[in-house]
């Protein structure tokens, strides 16, 4: 579902008022509230259910994202829909939603030329959510291959990332399929790989990822994944990532 025409910011629940004509006001009434970028990029993402928004934005709580939802949806940003069972609902982004495609890659671009990578930014969690959508379908094994992510600054934390053609998802407890690769790394790993500040063969070689599996599946394993569409706009892939503080 697509809305058409203008709509009007005003009297939306929890949302300041800049009192200014001003395009640049009007947006950032709907658009500069906490979590609210990352909530528009994960539906741009592909994100349609709330569990599904909620794990591409890891610390969101479950009733800051229903205002949120609420907001967009008041906003005419987003529509809620009936699931596709019957039970639930999901949501879709109106025409004013997806035209803010250009608006959030330029967040992107920006904040990868300008804003330096802090110990604070390597979460585990978002990392691999954001390693699920940057599976290649047309590298990837023609079945379900399971990858376990043994992350070494986070060993508390388990991951498995089940690898598909139709849609590749995150779990947090096991799958049920036995595991076909298991991946051992630091989330400062991936992200450097994510960025291209370094590859996946320099990983492997210093040894900073190592990968369990058989070699069919771990020969090929470094073209499984995409590198981040922010990635040409890192200016600062020179100096190293700093390492996250480890937990205790």
């Amino acid at each position: 579902m697509k809305l058409r025409g203008r709509r009007s910011g005003g009297n939306l629940p929890g949302v300041g008022d800049y009192g200014q004509y001003c395009p640049i006001a009007r947006s950032a009434e709907v658009l500069a509230e906490r979590w609210t970028p990352i909530i528009v990029r994960n539906m741009l993402n592909g994100c349609r259910t709330f569990g599904e928004i909620r794990q591409g934005a890891p610390g969101i709580p479950p009733a800051v994202l229903t205002r949120r939802l609420h907001t967009l949806e008041r906003a005419g940003v987003l529509v809620r829909v009936a699931g596709d069972s019957g039970r639930g609902h999901r949501y879709e982004l109106t025409q004013m939603g997806l035209e803010l495609r250009d608006v959030v890659d330029a967040m992107g671009q920006w904040g990868a030329r300008w804003i330096e990578i802090e110990p604070r930014h390597l979460d585990a969690a978002y990392v691999l959510w954001a390693t699920s959508k940057l599976v290649d379908p047309d590298r990837i094994p023609d079945t379900t291959t399971v990858v376990r992510f043994d992350l070494e600054d986070a060993p508390n934390d388990r991951f498995w990332l089940l690898v598909r053609r139709l849609q590749s998802e995150l779990c947090t407890r096991p799958t049920g399929y036995a595991e076909d690769v298991v991946c051992t790394t630091t989330t400062r790993c991936l992200v450097e790989i994510h960025l291209r500040r370094t590859s996946f063969a320099s990983a492997l070689r210093s040894e900073r990822l190592r990968l369990a599996g058989p070699p069919r599946l771990t020969r090929g394993f470094g073209s499984w994944f995409r590198a981040s569409p922010f990635a040409p706009y890192d200016a600062v892939r020179q100096p190293p990532l700093p390492e996250p503080v480890s937990p205790r």
